[in-house]
């Protein structure tokens, strides 16, 4: 018996998916993203058609794209988009949360890259965040910021599981559990 692997069923499949974007409303408020976008994975190759795709109704046709390197595994130098050529460059100078797209006719437009592995809720923040017509976090704050937010939830989740394993024990401001010889004395104790 043979077995034939179609190693393209994967790409196939992502080109179906529609890109997920959140994009700034237009405003006279210029601000330093025009919005996120949310990747399914870390290749450029399957991604980019489908987003220039997405954007070609409100951006009008993106011609070039640039990227960090550090995110993307391989940085394809042409991708092919609907019968034509999508030029994609990579600096290392520029922010590796962020791609620029450009066009010939319209401009030039920074989205947020949200990455693929990112919680649904955190990526629901991120998307917000990024849309906020004349905001002045880049790219790196907006990501740094949601670091910081995850952090805390999974704190407050880490405290929470302690308070039921132990039985709804008092907590120290610091997350250890304090016994009750630990509670400060109140007026009632004393009598």
């Amino acid at each position: 018996m043979t077995t034939t692997l179609d190693r393209t069923a994967p790409r196939d499949l992502a080109a179906e998916l529609p890109a997920r974007l959140s994009l700034t409303p237009e405003t006279t408020l210029a601000g330093q993203l025009d919005g996120a976008w949310w990747p399914y994975s870390r290749d450029l190759g399957t991604e980019l058609p489908p987003l220039a795709a997405a954007l070609e109704g409100p951006w009008g046709r993106i011609t070039r794209v640039t990227v960090n390197p550090t995110r993307w595994p391989i940085v394809p130098h042409t991708v092919p988009v609907d019968g034509r050529t999508l030029h994609v460059a990579w600096f290392t100078e520029q922010d590796p949360d962020k791609l620029i797209l450009l066009s010939y006719t319209v401009g030039r437009w920074d989205l947020l890259v949200i990455p693929p592995e990112t919680e649904p809720a955190a990526a629901a923040r991120l998307m917000a965040a990024a849309a906020i017509p004349g905001s002045v976090l880049t790219a790196g704050v907006l990501m740094a910021n949601e670091a910081a937010i995850g952090r805390g939830i999974r704190d407050a989740a880490r405290r929470e599981a302690t308070w039921e394993d132990e039985g709804g024990a008092c907590m120290s401001p610091f997350g250890i559990s304090m016994g009750r010889s630990a509670l400060p004395l109140t007026e009632s104790t004393w009598r």
